[in-house]
């Protein structure tokens, strides 16, 4: 009898407000794993405890006890899953200081795979994608290409709740489809290693 691999993936909201439509995303992409994906499980990862990176806090090779923890999940995880709002044309400060953290030495984010969704305004957290699909080539982190996932968070029909549930079905298939996506390319690289 064979097992099938479970790829285990953590999940990273790059905004701190606990209704923020991103981590609405993010909850939804976990029930949707939880129902319909088999082999992966996605679990959430709070970064706001995290201290702002600084390596006066680095002592002989060891990091602050957030830090530790945070990087031990990190080098745990199969592959990633970013949930992000667009800040000022980029990723969030929250969101950065995480992946700087996770990238000191040694880089544990190294040859692993992710996948990015977004809701906001205007482009939908877009251009936040691509810088950090930028950032991704520097820590040797592997993004799928396609599908993409931008949600017009303020566009009718409502996408979320009061809340921050995401509620509109069809953004909830757009989500499985990156989801789905990501547990294959996790599994393709796994294989190659």
């Amino acid at each position: 009898m064979t097992t099938e691999a479970v790829i285990k993936v953590v999940a990273l909201c790059g905004s701190l407000r606990e209704a923020s439509y991103n981590r609405g995303l993010l909850n939804a992409a976990m029930e949707i794993c939880k129902d319909s994906i088999k082999g992966m499980e996605i679990e959430y990862v709070d970064i706001s405890s995290l201290p702002f990176t600084n390596e006066d806090l680095e002592v002989n090779g060891t990091y602050p006890d957030d830090v530790e923890v945070f990087r031990k999940k990190i080098e745990e995880a199969d592959c990633f899953l970013f949930a992000s709002p667009e800040y000022n044309y980029s990723v969030t400060a929250p969101l950065k200081n995480a992946i700087d953290w996770a990238s000191r030495p040694p880089n544990v984010w190294a040859d692993k795979s992710a996948a990015i969704v977004s809701a906001g305004g205007n482009f939908g957290g877009g251009r936040a994608h691509y810088h950090l699909r930028q950032i991704g080539i520097y820590i040797d982190l592997h993004f799928i290409n396609k599908p993409e996932l931008f949600v017009f968070a303020f566009e009718s029909p409502p996408k979320f709740d009061s809340n921050g549930v995401l509620i509109h079905e069809e953004t909830k298939h757009k989500l499985k489809a990156v989801l789905l996506a990501l547990q294959a390319f996790a599994l393709r690289l796994k294989r190659q290693v």
